[in-house]
């Protein structure tokens, strides 16, 4: 692959670039079609898995491990991609991507046993981590710091879109096609990617980048990282008291220890831990996590609220999430330009402030709730995002130095995942944990038929997803009550849930306060002509 530069000390503007290839705007370009589709996959697929379990005869747990496959490749990687790309170079380390998740997609869709889904949604999360970091060490490299905010503003823009689009076109080509067409989708879409990403981009190597590979680190770092993700996903069905939760916890803490360790030890580490002694960095860090806890592990209950508390289709569960997302693809850009001007620190903490407001006013949802007030608070929370998710990934990417903004991209996205997973998994619980304190209670106040201990737990586990256990023959004022009784609980442990969000929310705003513009932001394209 051709087509690469040099960059022969951090302070020095690249040389400039004659013609289409390397420009900055079209480099965006190209890394948003490939972004596009590893963040159209992450919310189309949900809404395929009904489909493949009928079609393919999947059991619930195999279903589960089409998702957490894939969330669990994507996330024990995305580190590592990062420094593949620092590496060898960002853009091949991007073509690469976009070739095996494109090819992986058609061999899911061709797939007729649900084995080979699983494996090949890992594959996908393999290849969606080499894309990922890569898209923003190409952006780093190739942006002047004046007009970086701007290109991840464009760039949290289309992943808003992109994610706003998953549950309505996945409805749709469910719908009207098969559950194969979610998957065939990613093929005509990576191969507009691989043709602009060949066409276009440029490869940028610091002169000091990484010339050997900490294979040690990788494998204490991805140890730990499967660990705690598994643990995580894993903790509803086993318990955190459960002796296996546990067990994997502290497997992840001793591996994260030992990594940290090692990495001290070693001429050069997967993670230089002089990174973090950049405060902006660190805090941006600890803030893509807290704000993906508040903001994953809520929307989680949403989708339930709205397709079983008030039974929408998915596709309009997916509508009526517009205005959140819609919000997030206007703000993204809007928010880039304002931490351009004024920084990242003021944006940030008025985010999570509007992040936790949203999250305090979801808390009040009602079974009866109607769309306009939905929509306001759905409008809210996108609004308050939009800044964080621009400006935590500058703070990040921009406070790391040139030679390890694959790292640094990795880190924000691995950020992103852990906060994700800990989010859903420790509001689950507290999901959990309301609805068995309440139900049997709320059940028997309502003056239905008792339950047997066994009838009782069964229905908590439907309920904690907002399902109503109504006995099939039931007279319709009885059901009526049962599915009263069921979503009330549901609706108050989706309170409880968002109220914790919010909590979240609150201490990430103190975090943001301690963000900062990226020192090393001007390294990468000082001179770029755009």
């Amino acid at each position: 692959m051709t087509g690469q530069i040099t960059l022969a000390k951090e302070s020095s503007p690249s040389p400039v670039r004659a013609g289409l290839r390397g420009h900055p705007w079209l480099t965006l370009f190209a890394v948003a079609i490939g972004v596009m589709m590893v963040t159209l996959d992450g919310t189309i697929v949900a809404v395929a898995n009904p489909a493949i379990q009928k079609d393919l005869g999947a059991s619930l747990a195999e279903v589960q491990w089409i998702t957490n496959g894939y969330l669990l490749a994507l996330a024990v990687s995305l580190i590592t991609a990062g420094k593949l790309g620092d590496r060898f170079g960002h853009r091949q380390t991007f073509l690469i991507g976009i070739a095996g998740f494109g090819l992986s997609s058609a061999v899911i869709g061709l797939s007729t046993g649900v084995g080979l889904v699983i494996g090949f949604r890992v594959a996908q999360g393999l290849f969606g981590a080499l894309l990922m970091p890569a898209a923003l060490g190409l952006l780093r490299a190739t942006f002047p710091a004046e007009k970086l905010n701007m290109a991840i503003g464009i760039w949290g823009m289309v992943i808003g879109a992109s994610t706003a689009a998953g549950p309505i076109v996945g409805g749709l080509l469910v719908e009207h096609v098969n559950w194969q067409s979610v998957f065939f989708i990613n093929v005509p879409v990576g191969v507009v990617a691989l043709a602009f990403g060949l066409f276009i981009l440029l490869d940028h190597r610091a002169e000091n980048a990484p010339r050997s590979f900490d294979l040690p680190g990788v494998l204490l770092l991805s140890t730990a990282m499967f660990s705690l993700i598994w643990a995580l996903i894993k903790a509803a069905e086993w318990g955190w008291g459960d002796v296996k939760t546990v067990l994997f916890l502290i497997g992840s803490l001793v591996c994260f220890a030992l990594f940290a360790f090692w990495e001290t030890r070693v001429a050069e580490p997967l993670i230089p831990l002089g990174m973090f002694r950049s405060l902006a960095l660190s805090a941006g860090t600890v803030l893509m996590v807290l704000m993906a806890f508040a903001f994953m592990g809520g929307l989680f209950f949403v989708t339930f609220y709205l397709q079983n508390v008030h039974g929408m289709r998915p596709v309009d569960s997916g509508l009526h999430l517009l205005p959140l997302t819609g919000m997030m693809i206007i703000g993204s850009p809007l928010a880039g330009a304002a931490i351009t001007r004024v920084g990242p620190r003021i944006p940030l903490v008025a985010g999570m402030v509007a992040t936790a407001v949203a999250c305090f006013g979801m808390s009040r949802l009602t079974p009866g709730t109607g769309t306009l007030t939905m929509s306001l608070w759905f409008a809210l929370l996108g609004l308050g995002l939009a800044p964080v998710m621009v400006g935590a990934t500058e703070v990040i990417v921009g406070n790391a130095p040139l030679e390890l903004s694959g790292v640094a991209g990795g880190l924000q996205q691995a950020a992103m995942q852990v906060g994700g997973s800990l989010g859903t998994a420790v509001l689950g619980a507290v999901m959990a944990a309301e609805v068995s304190d309440t139900f049997g209670d709320n059940w028997q106040r309502a003056s239905l038929p008792p339950l047997t201990p066994e009838q009782l737990a069964l229905a908590e586990k439907g309920v904690q997803v907002g399902i109503a256990p109504v006995p099939p023959g039931v007279p319709e004022p009885v059901a009526r009550t049962i599915s009263s009784v069921a979503h009330e609980t549901f609706v108050s442990g989706m309170s409880t849930a968002f109220t914790c969000a919010a909590v979240v929310a609150v201490l990430a705003a103190v975090v943001a306060c301690f963000t900062k513009r990226g020192a090393n932001a001007g390294a990468g394209a000082g001179a770029a002509h755009i």
